[in-house]
């Protein structure tokens, strides 16, 4: 086997008892790549470079293991395998059986949940499944009977489009995208708002924060079909007993999408009233938040809708991922270790310590704090800075932020008056309480040394004294958390 530039490397510095052989597959991996793609690899190494010299505070990344990786790159990407365990469409499939199962009862017992789909390829597809679950068991059933047939290949085509009809005529109802919900929850221009009469509930225009009796009052009015609850940009817990109390009131299914707060509710930080698991019908996530996992989606159920959900394919989905599978049902062993729970409760302190870091120092922290992994950070009114022009700023400094709209936001969700940050990622890379103070004093430091660029409200000018000293103090503090070590920080792409 010709051993070359990377893993060379690697092997020359290492002790034969020390090589990761996790390490040594990812470097082979490479080695591979610069051979017969070299503009592939060459990106890929400038995109690892780039995630080890940056602070990642996107709050909807994270980093996953090696292992995670690993099992993304292999040849079960080649294996078509509609259906579920036992019972697919195609020939040949018993190993892919295997690691489905593996991976449904992982996240089975993770989450402590009656049932697991772990097909979704992103939290848009779970979403998309849950609906049409939700729709298939509850309307879908006395249709046949009112007209005597027992599938819908039985019905004619007149009475098919009555059917569709009817499943297009029901109300979602979830969080706005200006409240913090996400696009799928009924934005106007989801799909979500296309299948759906979608209505949408806001946070009290003061504090802030949802206000339950309000949203009571709302249901009762509106009386969905489905009550959607989880958020993309809201900075505080869910009472889901409380939700669970309200949907039952017009007797409406209650869907949560946990993609953000998957892990925290794993690592057993979201408890009680505030795991969702116990109150909702139905429970959707993204694997690769909070969670740590591959990119991918996940359901999860009570019993009832079990058979619903098995048919995301040929409901909404195609055939599934094998490999991105087998990539989940690591990620949850990885989740079920107690050191998971440990990283957990890491993530909400760090959180915590940076939102106070930021309001010390003047910024406006959208709901007064955080409860999780994230919070939204007004920019406007502190810097004179649309979101998208400290978003552009903070980059420059290597500081990776995605801007966000805040409630109610005068600027829109193109240029917006905030910025999202999250603690996930660097919390994976071992950064605590005491750096976020660090970061938070950076980020001031950066933003009250850059001012717009007149009639712009995308371009900036930076101190370019002060931008070179960020740089280098965030040098020296990501130093002491490398990135992957296992990759030798110090020789990788030297």
């Amino acid at each position: 086997m010709l051993i070359t530039s990377f893993l060379q490397r690697y092997l020359l510095n290492k002790d034969l008892s020390e090589v990761d052989s996790a390490a040594v597959a990812q470097l082979a991996s490479l080695d591979h790549l610069s051979q017969i793609a070299p503009d592939i690899a060459d990106s890929l190494m400038a995109e690892l470079k780039d995630q080890r010299a940056s602070l990642k505070l996107i709050a909807s990344e994270n980093y996953s293991s090696l292992a995670v990786q690993l099992a993304m790159g292999n040849w079960l990407t080649d294996k078509y395998a509609e259906g579920v365990p036992d019972r697919r469409f195609y020939a040949g499939c018993q190993y892919v059986d295997q690691i489905e199962a593996h991976a449904v009862n992982s996240a089975k017992k993770l989450f402590n949940a009656e049932h697991a789909y772990v097909q979704p390829h992103s939290g848009a597809d779970a979403n998309l499944v849950a609906f049409w679950a939700m729709l298939s068991a509850k309307i879908v059933p006395p249709f046949l009977a009112k007209f005597g047939k027992k599938t819908v290949d039985e019905l004619s085509i007149e009475e098919h489009e009555l059917l569709r009809k009817q499943m297009l005529e029901q109300k979602l109802m979830g969080m706005s995208l200006n409240a913090g919900g996400h696009l799928t929850h009924g934005y106007r221009h989801n799909i979500s708002s296309k299948l759906f009469h979608s209505v949408q509930y806001d946070v009290d225009p003061k504090t802030l924060l949802l206000d339950y009796d309000k949203l009571k009052e709302q249901v009762l009015k509106e009386k969905p079909f489905i009550l959607i609850a989880g958020y993309s940009s809201y900075s505080r817990k869910l009472d889901f007993e409380k939700l669970r109390e309200i949907a039952d009131l017009v007797g409406a299914f209650l869907m949560v999408d946990m993609a953000h707060f998957a892990g925290l509710v794993a690592g057993g930080v979201f408890e009680g009233v505030y795991n969702p698991i116990p109150y909702a019908d139905i429970v959707t996530t993204t694997t690769h938040k909070t969670l740590r996992g591959p990119r991918g989606g996940l359901i999860l159920c009570k019993e009832a809708l079990k058979e619903f959900v098995d048919k995301g394919c040929p409901g909404v989905l195609g055939g599934p991922l094998p490999h991105v599978i087998a990539a989940k049902a690591i990620a949850f062993d990885e989740a079920l270790k107690p050191e998971f729970q440990t990283y957990s409760r890491q993530v909400v302190l760090n959180a915590k310590a940076l939102a106070q870091g930021l309001m010390d120092r003047g910024v406006t922290i959208s709901t007064g704090g955080t409860d999780n992994h994230l919070m939204v950070a007004s920019i406007f009114d502190r810097f004179g800075l649309t979101g998208r022009q400290a978003e552009l700023a903070l980059r420059e400094a290597k500081i990776t932020v995605n801007r966000n709209a805040i409630p109610y936001d005068k600027n829109g969700p193109w240029y917006t008056s905030g910025i999202r940050l999250g603690t996930p990622a660097l919390t994976t890379r071992g950064l605590k309480e005491k750096e976020m103070e660090i970061i938070a004093d950076l980020i001031v430091t950066l933003l009250s040394h850059t001012r717009p660029v007149a009639q712009s409200r995308a371009q900036v000018v930076i101190d370019e004294n002060v931008l070179s000293q960020v740089r280098r103090s965030l040098s020296e503090l990501l130093a002491e958390f490398p990135l992957y070590p296992e990759l030798l920080i110090d020789e990788i792409g030297k």
